[in-house]
């Protein structure tokens, strides 16, 4: 395989040549359940939707690419709901799946070999799609969102007696850093403010091997607990993913799992308990750096 940097044009072909891929198999997906529609259910329903509002809704949330106005730019949209699936529609969300996954591997290479052309990017390739750049158009600021194009659709990999559906609302990334990276961020703060120098006379206060951990909250989302008909090969029985996007279940039968009707929205407080062997002691050592240390 050759691994040579291409050149910024043929990166920006390729990629435009992925986008238009990834948004002819989400219109294929869409119009495939358009004309054999199964059963639907959209977060916030009682009740599976009809054949044409489901077809509708799944349409939107298929190509919803952009950024609404005033939108955190680390934020994405969701769309949760399940649809029942045949092996053709599974077979259309494979197709979407991968081309999804081309045009995020793509992405990457261009991050790491011409990051300069991202914001090309994004101004260009909706224009390649005046449909999509007309809608673009009535949200305001056409904008690309490059994570709500690649982010894969869940799937199931095996039929599903029932699903649970809740909110996850204590999900963190940690980070681990050493006192002398942690330094750094503070001294790249405002070293006058009086909060930034007493933080610093801590840190200086701690022995320099000591590993440190920097906590980024992460937003609430909805969790899919999917419990199999039948154990897989490999003896398990459930999983359990993230579904910012609607689940596919198989279904030959066009009906979808048994499921919950989970809150509309998430719960203001901790629900879990906090583990036995949590890690990171209860308050932040450097508040204005979101710094804990080990207990």
């Amino acid at each position: 395989m050759n691994l040579a940097p291409r050149p910024e044009y043929r990166l920006l072909a390729e990629l435009e040549a992925a986008f238009d891929a990834l948004i002819e198999q989400s219109e294929a997906l869409a119009a495939h359940y358009r004309n054999a529609p199964s059963a639907c259910w959209i977060f916030g329903q009682p009740e599976p939707v009809e054949a044409d509002a489901g077809a509708e809704w799944l349409r939107r949330a298929m190509l919803d690419f952009w950024y609404a106005d005033g939108q955190d730019g680390r934020a994405t949209r969701a769309h949760v709901g399940l649809v029942a699936a045949d092996a053709s529609l599974m077979e259309r969300v494979a197709a979407t799946n991968q081309a999804k996954a081309n045009f995020a591997a793509l992405l990457a290479t261009i991050r790491q070999q011409a990051p300069a052309l991202i914001p090309e990017a994004k101004a260009v390739l909706p224009f390649r799609h005046p449909a999509l750049h007309d809608h673009l158009r009535g949200q305001g600021l056409a904008r690309l969102h490059l994570k709500q194009c690649w982010r894969a659709i869940p799937v199931a990999e095996a039929p599903v007696a029932r699903v649970r559906l809740a909110w996850y609302s204590s999900g963190r990334s940690i980070k681990r850093l050493s006192v002398a990276e942690v330094e750094k961020r503070l001294l790249a703060l405002n070293t006058d403010a009086p909060h930034v120098r007493i933080q610093l006379r801590k840190l200086a206060g701690i022995p320099s091997a000591e590993p440190l951990a920097q906590v980024q909250r992460q937003a609430p989302l909805m969790r899919a607990n999917l419990f199999y008909r039948e154990p897989l090969d490999d003896g398990r029985t459930r999983r359990a993913m993230n579904v910012a996007l609607p689940l596919f279940a198989p279904s030959e039968d066009g009906r979808l799992p048994h499921h919950n009707l989970p809150p509309l929205a998430p719960p203001e407080t901790r629900i879990r308990a906090r583990r036995r062997d949590e890690k990171l002691e209860d308050e932040p050592f450097l508040p204005s750096l979101r710094v804990y240390r080990y207990r």
